[in-house]
């Protein structure tokens, strides 16, 4: 059996893990607090005690490192945290602004350069 560690997930953009605190914004004005826990320059991984149907449509607004994004995301999956009340959702980033495009991608490439710097352990080398 191999280790679940070395199993790829097919993606389109390389997704990273990323603690932030966010805000969901519904249409109707009512909001949710979040938190991200993984970010790609196409969407999110974040978890609520709120579930948010699949297909609904939010303003997303990220906090980070002193730095705030927002962007309109859609959630695209949606399932419950095994009991612990928290559910996770895939949100989708349909629209964002250009000066919000950069903060994105500073953060993303902030990551990537800290996944490089990360030393290999020797355990992580061996298939058994």
């Amino acid at each position: 059996m191999i280790a679940n560690r070395f199993f790829r997930e097919k993606r389109a953009d390389q997704r990273y893990s990323f603690f932030a605190d966010a805000e969901i914004t519904m249409h109707d004005g009512t909001s949710v607090r979040t938190q991200i826990a993984e970010l790609s320059s196409q969407g999110c991984y974040m978890g609520a005690l709120v579930p948010i149907p699949i297909g609904t449509k939010f303003q997303l607004r990220i906090s980070h490192a002193l730095r705030t994004c927002e962007v309109q995301g859609k959630v695209v999956y949606l399932h419950s945290g095994s009991g612990l009340g928290i559910f996770g959702m895939g949100v989708l980033i349909e629209k964002i602004a250009a000066d919000e495009r950069t903060v994105i991608d500073a953060w993303l490439d902030d990551l990537a350069r800290k996944r490089l710097a990360m030393p290999v352990r020797p355990d992580d080398l061996s298939l058994t």
